[in-house]
């Protein structure tokens, strides 16, 4: 018999309502060693994801560079106050302000290959799975190596 998405599947998922901030997801990952996290709404519906990646966007250099610039037009000639300055600096989005919405999903019947199709062909590394839209875990990359590792055949 083939295994399956809820045979490997991490559950219950480790999720956030899309008002969590920045800070708090921040929080959330490194405390739990995870790379991402499903936001949902009260009722547990998938609303997207935020990962590591989805967190580090605005301090890459080109967006500081974006933002330097708006600033010196902002500015006009004149020194920005301090206070304003670190005011801009403060992170006030949340899960939804940065999430992404557009998920790939699997559900808990779906099979080892299935799950490895999904997550090479849309370029993902997990896939939370879904049962009637609520969120009920999450399959990682490790998860589908380590039930291919202990089956090796389907390696063959």
């Amino acid at each position: 018999m083939a295994t399956t998405a809820v045979e490997i599947m991490t559950a219950p998922a480790i999720t956030v309502s899309p008002q969590a901030s920045v800070a708090e997801i921040a929080t959330l990952l490194v405390k739990n060693h995870i790379s991402a996290v499903p936001v949902c709404a009260p009722d547990g519906h998938l609303m997207g994801v935020v990962s590591e990646g989805d967190l580090l966007r605005p301090f890459r250099e080109s967006v500081r560079q974006k933002r330097d610039w708006w600033l010196g037009l902002l500015a006009d000639g004149e020194e920005l106050s301090q206070q304003y300055l670190d005011y801009m600096r403060i992170d006030t989005r949340n899960a939804q302000d940065v999430m992404v919405a557009h998920v790939i999903t699997t559900t808990e019947d779906a099979t080892l290959p299935e799950l490895a199709e999904a997550m090479v062909n849309n370029h993902v590394k997990r896939l939370p799975v879904l049962r009637d839209g609520k969120v009920v875990g999450i399959v990682s990359r490790t998860d589908v190596l380590g039930a291919l590792a202990r089956a090796p055949a389907m390696l063959d």
